[in-house]
């Protein structure tokens, strides 16, 4: 077992405790370390720390999971019909059937909705 990895998860979750009760009692960051004898310092680095282990976290499940684009309905890859549809859009038009390549048309969605 590493201990220095279960000591950092452990120092982890005591600091979200902190940060949550600082949240909670409505006080300001400076006034709350004061009461509570913390270093300003302190927490402000694991509050950076924590925020950051969450984006890292965020980001590892958006990549990791593949939604339909907003507004769209995604269909299983039994569900897709044996006849073929037409998408224009902006004068482009992409023809998918059965045999199109799911993860090729996700890209081309992605590309679709950022425009």
């Amino acid at each position: 077992m590493d201990t220095k990895l279960v000591t950092e998860k452990y120092r982890a979750s005591q600091w979200m405790e902190i940060i949550k009760d600082r949240k909670d009692s409505g006080l300001g960051v400076d006034e709350y370390c004061k009461i509570n004898g913390i270093s300003r310092h302190a927490y402000y680095y694991w509050q950076r720390k924590l925020r950051k282990a969450a984006c890292t976290e965020l980001a590892k499940r958006d990549a990791e999971s593949t939604p339909a684009p907003t507004g769209w309905m995604q269909l299983s890859p039994t569900a897709v019909p044996e006849s073929s549809l037409r998408i224009e859009v902006a004068g482009y038009h992409i023809d998918v059937n059965g045999n199109t390549d799911l993860d090729l048309l996700k890209a081309v969605c992605r590309i679709l909705g950022a425009l």
